[in-house]
């Protein structure tokens, strides 16, 4: 029953993929990336602030790097996929998205030492033919002449942001816990966000947004985090990162249905390939996946 773990907390992603869309016609998107870690934050100050004052010795030293992670895996990488909801669908979002497992081991053979091995390599060459046609509509050569929209740059930017949060996490190996590790993350990104906040015309939530914004804190960025630390501790990194590429699947059969977005061939095809291309590199590299895996959505 372990792999519901892995399985639940994908769903929950796409679910939040969903509501990127959503939030477009409700919500700035410097708003809901404040208010989306301020929640979660308050929520888990409670159980989570005497464990950080007690180790307060042992993260002081680690600030500046906690902070880096926040602006990479909070401020950046969730904050440019709001942004990019305005132009891109979320089926796009998540196939994007899915490439931060290959990603994350290409920052490995700096960071980590990692070597990439001839199947990588592949895969690799397979996931970016499938990516190009994907976000040409089919048209390859059409990208060097009129580039790719706007919302799925966001998406490649955050999706290497999020991918180089996560190597940094097993580069630094950080003293402490887990949830100490993204409660402090958490402060720091209320922090970095809060001065985004004061540029956006609508600073408070409303009764349309609330929604929204909680599915966000709560379930997306606590209780999907807890589940996917339990995934890895019953059925390790290598099988839980396989789960991942069950989150486009997903997140195009709730966007079929709740907005109401058509799949289109070129997306079935490139998708495909990207998804493809991913599995190749994670079938052959396990115990690298071990190394690259992060803590929160």
């Amino acid at each position: 029953m372990y792999f519901l773990l892995p399985l639940f907390t994908v769903i929950i992603w796409s679910g939040n993929a969903i509501v990127n869309i959503l939030s477009t016609n409700v919500i700035a998107p410097e708003t809901i990336s404040f208010y989306r870690w301020f929640i979660a934050l308050t929520t888990l100050t409670p159980f989570l602030i005497k464990p950080v004052w007690k180790k307060r010795q042992a993260i002081k030293p680690y600030l500046p790097k906690l902070a880096f992670l926040a602006l990479l895996g909070m401020a950046i990488n969730q904050s440019l996929a709001y942004f990019a909801a305005a132009t891109t669908t979320a089926t796009h979002m998540t196939l994007i998205f899915a490439l931060v497992p290959l990603l994350s081991l290409m920052f490995s053979v700096p960071l980590l030492g990692l070597s990439l091995t001839k199947r990588a390599v592949c895969g690799v060459s397979i996931s970016l033919t499938g990516l190009m046609y994907m976000l040409s509509h089919g048209q390859i050569g059409s990208l060097f002449s009129e580039g790719i929209n706007i919302g799925d740059s966001y998406m490649l930017i955050a999706a290497c942001s999020y991918s180089l949060y996560g190597v940094l996490l097993k580069r630094w190996r950080l003293p402490f816990n887990n949830w100490i590790a993204l409660y402090m993350q958490m402060v720091f990104a209320v922090i970095i966000l809060l001065p985004v906040l004061t540029f956006s015309n609508q600073v408070t939530l409303t009764t349309e947004s609330l929604p929204l914004v909680l599915y966000a804190a709560i379930p997306t960025s606590i209780l999907a985090t807890w589940l996917w630390m339990q995934s890895i501790q019953h059925l390790g990194a290598d099988k839980s990162a396989m789960f991942m590429n069950l989150l486009p699947v997903f997140t195009a059969i709730m966007a079929t249905v709740i907005l109401d977005e058509q799949l289109s061939s070129y997306q079935f095809i490139g998708g495909a390939l990207v998804l493809a291309g991913v599995a190749m590199t994670q079938l052959k590299s396990r115990k690298s996946t071990e190394k690259i895996v992060t803590v929160q959505p």
